[in-house]
């Protein structure tokens, strides 16, 4: 028992920071509540959530940003991983500079792109208009803007998803490749059939790393666009901190909770799903 009294101060810490807020969480969604009071409202709170159509995007918004930039960052996570674990001229440079937005601030990316993507005064614009061509308004068209900011994240994350295909990559013994040499294997199927199933733990990691960011990305959206132009970025994040913004308490409640619901049953379902797969190779 004397070892588990040092877990004391950090449990009580989790209970009371996580846990207590968790559950309380689940009663004020039911309910109307501000700092004085709190009135017992039953489902009122997720119906408004769902049939409101700034809210209902939000939720399909979330979905797309968390499926595109989870499945952009396996496919660009592995293939950058497997050239960088290749002989190439200056591989250790280009290790740091794909890892490098990882390590900036989120809100600095955010900012920096703003300006990158602005219509008009915009780096990637003026480059565009030297070539003739017009460039459009990444962040101020509603049917670019979301997607704009998907190709931000998985600029700013894929250095990441790299990293660990990497480490995944060089613990692959040789002596399978050269045996598939051996045996006439060309270099797809050496991909293919040695690989692939031999990364597939770190591609467990990825994709379920990803797809919790992805699911509760706020501050990149929110730095880049504040959910606009009109609703077009908005996702579960960025509308429960409106609603808590705007006074309606109860109803962002509801918001943290549908979130918490939909991460959990995408992502428990999911990492059983990955995990027996890979206990079956």
């Amino acid at each position: 028992m004397y070892p588990l009294w040092f877990l004391l101060p950090g449990a009580a810490i989790f209970i009371v920071l996580f846990i207590v807020p968790t559950f309380a969480s689940f009663y004020y969604a039911f309910t109307r509540w501000t700092l004085f009071d709190v009135e017992f409202i039953g489902f009122d709170n997720f119906v408004t959530f769902f049939t409101d159509p700034q809210l209902s995007k939000g939720f399909t918004n979330t979905l797309i940003f968390g499926a595109l930039t989870a499945g952009l960052k396996v496919v660009l996570g592995l293939l950058i991983g497997v050239l960088l674990t290749s002989e190439i001229w200056a591989r250790g440079y280009l290790r740091a500079v794909v890892f490098f937005p990882v390590l900036v601030s989120t809100v600095g990316v955010g900012i920096t792109f703003q300006a990158l993507l602005d219509p008009f005064d915009g780096v990637i614009n003026q480059t565009l208009a030297v070539f003739g061509i017009d460039g459009p308004g990444w962040l101020t068209d509603p049917n670019l803007a979301l997607y704009s900011i998907i190709g931000v994240d998985v600029w700013r994350g894929v250095g990441l998803a790299a990293l660990i295909y990497m480490a995944g990559l060089v613990a692959i013994p040789q002596e399978y490749y050269e045996a598939a040499k051996v045996d006439g294997a060309s270099g797809w199927h050496r991909f293919w059939n040695i690989t692939l199933p031999l990364v597939r733990p770190a591609t467990t990691t990825v994709v379920i790393l990803s797809l919790i960011g992805g699911l509760r990305e706020f501050q990149l959206i929110w730095v880049m666009t504040g959910g606009g132009p009109g609703f077009a970025s908005d996702v579960l994040a960025s509308v429960i901190y409106k609603q808590y913004a705007y006074g309606f308490f109860g109803l962002s409640t509801a918001g943290n909770v549908v979130l918490f619901v939909v991460v959990s049953a995408i992502i428990l379902p999911l990492f059983w799903w990955l995990n027996r797969k890979q206990t079956e190779l």
